[in-house]
């Protein structure tokens, strides 16, 4: 403890001429020396960072202006959480639950303590660089819409992109307090573990609109997407990247928006995994009467996503081209469908098939197996809405069956599988044709052709694989 008392000092007063306010070639020389010590003294040489240490580096990245200052910031941050976890699983035998170590005293680069918010406030301008509530996420969110909004090179600044790296840093540090959390909750079912996550706290503030924060982060989450698509299609023409970024004069930080846009993104994906994820864990609390009402009421994410890509059909097809993560992907759509042909799926079951519902993406397939129950569902959902969500759907589908390939175990009950691969294949080529026979006029969507491209190919493949 003394040795890191020692170490602090030290390397704290590196930065002692480089105030939050301070951008001069000298103080940033100072910041840079700083991380380079640190990074010396806790990852080279093993030694445990300090709160303050870890803070001061997190105060580098809030204000620092330079690109070279915050990536570097940024990434130094991401090391020492991963060398030194402040919440981790101990080693266990075969036989035993998983017991979940928190450091005590630990940095986070989040404070819901009452007692240190009131304290973080009254250090005035420090609050800037500091630690984030709440409203400090909710801040950090809004400008994120502003760079999402905004969306062409001319706006590009060292703000934005800074902004980019502390959301990734901020959603890397949730999951690494939550998937352990999370794992010791579903091996012994103490929701305790859960209720003291940094995420579910964040959740469970009263200071922030939680519907709304996830609206937003759809929002967000797609615009990113798009200003990274954009971004992306400029650099990939040379005629047309050439006069946008020689008018602004910003190649590097193009470049750097694309990729950061495109983490961004993934980091959203995180988040709202990390949600629906707590929420079932949540649910199962919930039926086993281990939560209270100081945990409050939260409205189940999908259920706040359904209603977004329901009621808004221009924000499905960006949603699903951005959320690739295949599990939940294809719960939502499954979710989606299950809205309009549960109640079609009993009366298009095969009497001597296996009984599979809409709740399996072999039983919404089974809802297009003909003309008729095919017409029902374009009544309530457009053919292209349906089109989307199929292809989508198959997408999911297949890259879960490469997953369990690849871990080699059997396919999962929850999936609907039953049914093989081949089987999947034929019934998707089937319910196009189908849609296609409800409507002569229908035009087959690029994502759908892509989706009947891959279908034919699986099946002449494993055709030709029996021959």
């Amino acid at each position: 403890m003394m040795k890191s008392a020692g170490i602090e000092e030290n390397l704290l007063a590196i930065l002692d001429s480089a105030s939050d306010s301070k951008h001069t070639p000298d103080a940033n020389d100072d910041r840079l020396a700083f991380l380079e010590a640190v990074r010396s003294a806790c990852i080279v040489n093993e030694n445990p960072p300090t709160s303050k240490m870890c803070e001061a580096v997190f105060q580098i990245l809030r204000v620092g202006k330079s690109l070279e200052l915050i990536t570097e910031s940024f990434r130094l941050l991401n090391e020492l959480d991963k060398r030194f976890p402040h919440v981790y699983l101990s080693e266990k035998e075969a036989s035993e639950s998983s017991h979940l170590i928190v450091v005590e005293g630990g940095w986070s680069p989040f404070l819901f303590n009452l007692e240190s918010a009131s304290r973080e406030r009254g250090a005035g301008c420090r609050s800037i660089s500091g630690p984030l509530d709440s409203m400090g996420f909710l801040q950090l969110m809004q400008e994120l819409g502003e760079v999402a909004n905004e969306g062409n090179l001319q706006a590009l600044e060292i703000k934005s992109l800074r902004n980019m790296l502390v959301f990734q840093y901020l959603i890397n540090a949730l999951e690494g307090d939550f998937l352990p959390r999370n794992r010791v909750y579903e091996e012994t079912m103490n929701w305790t573990h859960l209720r003291e996550s940094l995420l579910n706290l964040l959740l469970s503030t009263r200071k922030i609109n939680y519907k709304g924060l996830m609206k937003d982060c759809l929002t967000i989450m797609c615009g990113l997407f798009d200003v990274s698509a954009g971004i992306s299609e400029d650099l990939e023409s040379p005629d047309n990247a050439a006069a946008k970024l020689s008018h602004n004069d910003n190649t590097a930080s193009a470049l750097a928006l694309f990729e950061l846009g495109s983490n961004a993104c993934f980091a959203l994906q995180k988040l709202l995994i990390m949600i629906m994820d707590l929420d079932m864990s949540r649910k199962k609390a919930d039926m086993q009467g281990s939560t209270t009402r100081a945990d409050g009421v939260r409205t189940p994410l999908m259920e706040i996503i359904l209603d977004e890509i329901t009621y808004d059909t221009d924000m499905l097809s960006p949603f699903l081209k951005v959320f690739n993560e295949p599990k939940w992907k294809l719960e939502i759509i499954l979710q989606y469908f299950s809205k309009y042909t549960t109640r079609l799926s009993t009366r298009t079951r095969r009497s001597n098939g296996p009984t599979e519902d809409a709740t399996t993406f072999s039983g919404v397939l089974n809802c297009f197996s003909n003309v008729t129950s095919t017409r029902s569902i374009t009544k309530k959902i457009s053919a292209d809405v349906v089109q989307v969500l199929l292809a989508h759907a198959f997408q999911a589908h297949l890259s879960l069956s490469c997953q369990q390939d690849a871990d080699g175990i059997a396919a999962s009950k929850d999936e609907g599988r039953s049914s093989s691969l081949a089987e999947i294949c034929e019934n998707i080529i089937s319910a196009f044709s189908n849609l296609r026979r409800t409507d002569a006029k229908m035009e087959i969507l690029p994502i759908g052709k892509e989706a009947l491209f891959s279908a034919a190919t699986i099946l002449s493949t494993e055709t030709g694989a029996q021959v």
